[in-house]
Order: C-alpha cells, then sequence, then structure tokens
C-alpha cells in the first residue's frame, strides 16, 4: 500500500462558544477561542490518500485531479471565511474546532475520492495544534 499526500492551506475565522454558558465559563474553556469579535487562523490541511500505483502511470491517484477535488470542496469553502455562519457543511451549533473539521472534510471529501481510498485528513490550526481523522 502507497500513501500519498495533498497539502492545501486557507484562512478562516472562528469563535467557540456555549450560548448557555456565561461570559466567565466560556472564557474559561475556550481562552481567547471565545474572543466576542472572532479570531483567525492560518490552516494548513493535509490529504492523504492511499492505493496501489497503477501499472502504467505510477500514480494511485493524479494529485492534480485530487487537488481540484479538494480545492472545489473544501477550500473555496472555508478560505477566508466565518466558520460558525458561512459554510453549507458546518451545522449550525457545531463548534468549529480542529477536532469537529477533520470529521466534516472528511465527510464531503470522501464520497469523491476514485480509484484509491481516502486514508486521513489532518488539519494544523496552529504550528503546535493538529488534528488526525481517519474515517472512525
Amino acid at each position: 500500500m502507497v500513501y500519498i499526500t495533498r497539502k492545501e492551506r486557507f484562512n478562516a475565522a472562528h469563535k467557540l462558544w456555549v450560548e448557555e454558558w456565561s461570559e466567565d465559563q466560556n472564557k474559561e474553556v475556550f481562552g481567547k477561542c471565545a474572543n466576542a469579535n472572532w479570531h483567525g487562523h492560518n490552516y494548513h490541511l493535509f490529504i492523504t490518500v492511499k492505493g496501489k500505483p497503477d501499472p502504467l502511470t505510477g500514480f494511485i491517484v493524479d494529485v492534480k485531479k485530487l487537488s481540484v477535488i479538494i480545492k472545489d470542496l473544501i477550500i473555496e469553502k472555508l478560505d477566508h471565511c466565518n466558520l460558525n455562519m458561512d459554510v453549507d457543511f458546518i451545522p449550525k451549533g457545531t463548534q468549529p474546532t480542529t477536532e469537529n473539521l477533520v470529521i466534516l472534510i472528511w465527510q464531503q471529501l470522501e464520497p469523491h475520492i476514485k480509484g484509491c481510498e481516502l486514508h486521513c485528513v489532518k488539519l494544523y490550526e496552529t504550528e503546535n495544534i493538529y488534528a488526525e481523522y481517519y474515517g472512525e
């Protein structure tokens, strides 16, 4: 089995907040992520697929086509958006955490990956924080 990864980037704003909690409780749990005026991240998205190389092309997937799928389904919808308000595949009331985003991104991509298998969605929120999802 061979694994290949495509990296993309996007910038987005969000706020983590539970309406039923007090401002103090939100700030205690979410810290700067509970900023009343939102805050942003420069996200780095890694999409890994797996499969066996085609005997003729040597590819498990045409990475240019994979990039178009990622850009059309994910990047165009997330880049320079408010994750709490602007993204059609993030259900209202869902905290736009990195953990939730990797699951939602997987759900958007998985039906469109052909000829190989989606293996992992990895999303860096900062250089020190990232989440990975393997479709489990």
